[in-house]
C-alpha cells in the first residue's frame, strides 16, 4: 500500500538523517563538541552517574553513531525490520 511505501521511506530516510542531526547537535567524529546540545547532554550524565559518562549510555551510544555512523548491519537491520511492519500494517 502507498502508506506501506511511505513509512519504510521514512525509516530509511531517517537512518540516513541520523548521523548528520547528531552532528548538529555536537556528536560529530572529533568528539562532543564544546557548548552544544551534546556537551549539555554529557555534562547532564556525567553529574547523575558520580563524575563520569557511563559507557553504553545514551550519551555514548549518540556519540558511538555521530563519531562513525551506523554500521552496515545496524542500517540494514532497521531497514528491514521497517520493511516486515511495514507488510504487517
Amino acid at each position: 500500500s502507498v502508506q506501506t511505501v511511505f513509512g519504510v521511506a521514512g525509516v530509511v530516510g531517517a537512518t540516513v538523517a541520523l548521523p548528520v542531526v547528531l552532528g548538529a547537535a555536537g556528536f560529530t567524529a572529533g568528539g562532543i563538541a564544546a557548548g552544544s546540545l551534546a556537551a549539555k547532554m554529557m555534562s547532564a550524565a556525567a553529574i547523575a552517574n558520580g563524575g563520569g559518562v557511563a559507557a553504553g549510555g545514551a550519551v555514548a551510544a549518540l556519540q558511538s553513531i555521530g563519531a562513525a555512523g551506523l554500521s552496515l548491519g545496524t542500517t540494514s537491520a532497521i531497514t528491514a525490520g521497517s520493511a516486515v511492519l511495514g507488510l504487517l500494517i
